[in-house]
């Protein structure tokens, strides 16, 4: 190889070089872009401060695959800061069965939570998701009560409120029927309370309300007046509760998938899908 060809390959390698040095040094300055890029319009949070459900990723699971149904992008996160990061790109809020959210969420993620909801947002509430939290003011007057203890898994009559039977979550089921779920016990009931509505309630002559764990422990049923779903629309957004969602068998049935799809599609002020 003669003195030419040789400076001319020595030159070109310096010159990739120097092309090479210069795209990775751009490419080092740019912040690496990590935000999510097909934001969705559910999130679904399934962080737990207390007692966690064994099925708590399994109904995660069972939430996401209803994305198609809902006609609505279902995400899931158990991370406290993306109800900061996050929150505000979403219409709904699902809480999986989210237990004393106070010892998970620091007072910047509990004030944003209840901005998003004060801008509009609706939040739907599983289950567990009313157990502990009088810590959280806002969120427990936003619920209206509090767990007291459960029942097993169990059948029992659910009755239809009258004012209700046209709501979607509920509709086409007649005035009552026979339903299996862990049925839960609250603090008070919330018939009466001004802004919620009842849609279900609980007959618990057809079961045993306390199951034996809480009968040792002093728990209390709530007699004739037991709500199970109700709505409430004070502050600005949309909130929902059911005390289905324990476990998967109390949602994957035509009703569960209706009274869940519906509240969620509800919350976000969108129309039904059953007519």
């Amino acid at each position: 190889m003669n003195c030419f060809m040789t400076r001319c390959i020595i030159t070109g390698l310096l010159a990739l070089s120097f092309v090479a040095g210069e795209v990775t040094a751009a490419d080092a300055a740019k912040k690496p872009d990590r935000s999510p890029k097909n934001i969705g319009s559910v999130l679904v949070f399934a962080g737990t401060g207390w007692y966690r459900h064994p099925e708590v990723p399994a109904l995660s699971g069972w939430l996401a695959r209803q994305t198609e149904r809902l006609k609505m992008q279902v995400d899931i996160t158990e991370n406290p800061a993306d109800l900061i990061r996050i929150l505000p790109k979403y219409q709904v809020l699902v809480l999986n069965n989210c237990t004393e959210l106070t010892a998970i969420l620091d007072e910047r993620a509990r004030k944003a939570v209840q901005k998003w909801y004060e801008n509009g947002g609706g939040i739907v509430a599983l289950h567990a998701a009313l157990v502990r939290q009088t810590e959280w003011k806002w969120f427990n007057e936003l619920a209206g009560c509090d767990f007291d203890s459960d029942s097993e898994f169990l059948e029992a009559r659910v009755v239809v409120d009258p004012k209700a039977k046209n709501h979607p979550t509920v509709r086409g089921h007649g005035s009552e029927f026979r339903y299996r779920a862990d049925w839960t016990n609250h603090d008070r009931s919330v018939t009466g309370l001004k802004g919620f509505q009842v849609l279900l309630r609980v007959d618990e002559t057809t079961y045993e309300a306390v199951r034996e764990l809480f009968q040792k422990r002093g728990g209390k049923a709530m007699g004739k007046d037991h709500p199970i779903a109700w709505l409430h629309g004070n502050g600005g957004g949309r909130f929902f509760y059911t005390e289905l969602g324990h476990d998967i068998r109390s949602l994957d049935t035509p009703f569960g998938r209706q009274h869940i799809t519906e509240a969620i599609r509800w919350a976000a002020g969108l129309n039904p899908l059953v007519k």
